[in-house]
């Protein structure tokens, strides 16, 4: 659909103009609901954990993740578009 590609589009740049973690603190707040940007962060959480070889069983206790979000979490990190690896905080130069 065009004009899904068109949102995203804008999303994406909205984004990259994104310079300090204030800018993306202030951006997300205003396109997500608390409940989504903290399950956003528990997913980040969770990944940066899976990359350090933590154990699922340590990564619940820490994150308070479900098993069922992990398991995606961690096909996406094996599996997935590489964005994970390429952006959690562990892994950037």
């Amino acid at each position: 659909m065009k004009e899904s590609r068109e949102m995203e589009s804008v999303l994406y740049a909205a984004l990259a103009n994104c310079k300090t973690e204030e800018d993306f603190a202030a951006l997300l707040a205003d396109l997500c609901t608390y409940q989504e940007v903290e399950q956003m962060a528990q997913r980040a959480a969770a990944a940066k954990l899976l990359a350090e070889g933590k154990t699922y069983a340590e990564i619940i206790a820490e994150t308070d993740i479900s098993s069922a979000t992990l398991s995606r979490v961690s096909r996406a990190l094996r599996h997935g578009s590489g964005g994970y690896a390429k952006f959690l905080p562990a892994n950037r130069a």
